[in-house]
């Protein structure tokens, strides 16, 4: 343990001072997430007035709460490792992590907390203003929030369990723009991101339970909106661990299978 706690200390300063050198990219990555909140805050807000105020119990300061959560929520538990996957063996860079006495994961972990942990300098500032010029109505209670902490963390290794082990499929093919995004449709119709689920038909919120797209983003979302009594949010943590062991378990068979079938390309 001690031993990858100082992996993981250098992997955070390396990957630290190389986010660093993409200053601009950076920037336009976070506008893009700061727009897609507002559009669909914008859309569900108006929807909402123009029915009297509110829609399916959700009102304007209800649907700006809503999605400046949700948009907190995306950062914190985002990955991109289902596009990179496929540049790393296309471009032959995965060839030489192989070589290496460290499993390829652990390099993305730091990463993506790394990359995460200096945006948030950004993305803070960026939602106290938000919830200035919208005027959100939040309803959280205290215990909501701390058990939000151990929510948001399964949700954040739930997703990046899964993400990476369909990244994998680049070591079948080197084109797997496909896959990506028909999961990432799937991940806006039944996350919460497109509408909140309450909103969804019945049959939609069934079927969202019962996938994992719902424990990754609408479930710490709606827990933090104070939507949920104590036995919902214990019966998320449950099915938030049920997914997690799933994915995990998934990764290494996915692993196991595809490094045995991966043919390097590229230089």
């Amino acid at each position: 343990m001690t031993g990858l706690f100082d992996i993981y200390t250098t992997l955070f300063r390396t990957d630290l001072a190389v986010q660093f050198q993409y200053r601009a990219a950076m920037v336009i990555w976070l506008i893009g997430r700061v727009i897609e909140a507002l559009v669909f805050l914008s859309v569900w807000t108006a929807v909402a007035e123009s029915q009297g105020g509110q829609v399916g119990g959700f009102s304007a300061g209800d649907f700006a709460a809503y999605y400046i959560i949700m948009m907190m929520m995306g950062h914190l538990t985002f990955t991109w490792f289902m596009f990179e996957f496929e540049f790393r063996v296309r471009s032959g860079s995965f060839s030489p992590l192989l070589l290496q006495p460290l499993h390829p994961i652990h390099r993305d972990i730091a990463m993506n907390i790394s990359y995460k942990l200096l945006t948030l300098v950004v993305m803070l500032p960026t939602m106290f203003l938000m919830v200035g010029l919208f005027d959100p109505t939040f309803n959280t209670p205290a215990w909501a929030v701390w058990a939000a902490v151990p929510v948001v963390l399964l949700a954040f290794l739930m997703r990046f369990f899964v993400e990476w082990a369909l990244a994998l499929v680049a070591l079948w093919t080197t084109r797997t723009a496909a896959a990506n995004q028909v999961y990432f449709a799937a991940l806006l119709f039944f996350s919460g991101q497109m509408a909140p689920l309450a909103l969804m038909p019945e049959w939609v919120q069934s079927l969202a339970a019962l996938l994992p797209f719902r424990w990754m983003l609408a479930f710490p979302t709606e827990l933090l909106l104070g939507r949920l009594q104590p036995d919902e949010v214990l019966q998320g943590l449950a099915a938030q661990v049920i997914w997690l062991g799933l994915a995990w378990g998934m990764m290494g068979l996915v692993w196991s299978r595809g490094v045995r079938r991966y043919s390097a390309v590229g230089s």
